[in-house]
């Protein structure tokens, strides 16, 4: 049985976790009820119910952010270590392809961007199938970012492996985009820049960013600061370009 003293500390340490989250989440409170005293003049409806929701929101993000420092960050770092070690750059690279491919293709964001999108873009069809031609629309996108994601992570890894420069990859790539947005369908333009977003979200970030400083912190002569940094940057860069290409090309 735990003692007094260890519950206590116990309790403690979950409470300085709750305020953590609970004041990330005060700007927005702060700014939302303002607008709703000061614009809007009238009082909150369902403040009850606002303010179990709230709770709600503290306590999943606090068990959010504990699962990413005791689960994923731990595994990503742990895994890039192993394969460091094992010293098979093809295995690596293979790993870094499934791992981007498969939490892109899971990302809760892209899924409900690509479902939107597939209702705005796809309004018509000439086979009468217009639900199928839309969920066919919505698997392509989601499908397009998560291999887009996948090269992304492949190239961040050869990237720290060989020491290239971020900031030139970073400028080609945007080159790339920019020159592509001049000649892709406007329809496409804003919903491939969109989906650069959000694929670095919950699931994505974490795996992504320990993989590289964990890769980084296991190789002689790499700085996990300076290489270990900038895969999250590759993987919102190449969807907006593989987006782009998908509107040249669907």
């Amino acid at each position: 049985m735990p003692t007094r003293s260890e519950l206590l500390s116990g309790a403690q340490w979950l409470g300085g976790l709750l305020w953590s989250s609970l004041r990330d989440l005060l700007p927005i409170i702060i700014v939302i009820g303002l607008f709703q005293l000061l614009v809007f003049q009238r009082p909150v409806e369902n403040l009850g119910q606002l303010l179990f929701g709230l709770l709600l929101v503290v306590i999943g993000l606090t068990l959010f952010v504990l699962g990413l420092e005791l689960g994923l960050f731990p595994l990503g770092e742990q895994m890039a270590y192993d394969f460091a070690r094992k010293g098979n750059v093809l295995w690596l690279t293979a790993f870094a392809f499934s791992l981007g491919f498969g939490t892109a293709f899971a990302e809760p964001a892209l899924i409900a961007v690509a479902g939107k999108a597939s209702e705005l873009t796809v309004v018509q069809s000439l086979t009468d199938t217009l639900a199928a031609d839309r969920a066919r629309f919505a698997l392509t996108l989601r499908i397009t970012v998560a291999l887009a994601v996948g090269l992304a992570l492949v190239i961040g890894v050869i990237r720290i492996l060989l020491g290239w420069n971020i900031r030139n990859l970073i400028t080609i790539g945007y080159l790339l985009i920019m020159i592509m947005t001049l000649y892709a369908p406007p329809e496409i333009v804003a919903i491939a820049y969109d989906s650069g977003g959000v694929t670095t979200s919950t699931i994505t970030v974490p795996l992504t960013a320990a993989l590289g400083v964990g890769l980084a912190s296991s190789i002689k002569g790499r700085n996990p600061l300076h290489d270990g940094f900038g895969m999250i940057a590759m993987a919102a860069l190449m969807p907006i370009l593989f987006v782009l290409i998908l509107g040249l090309v669907y």
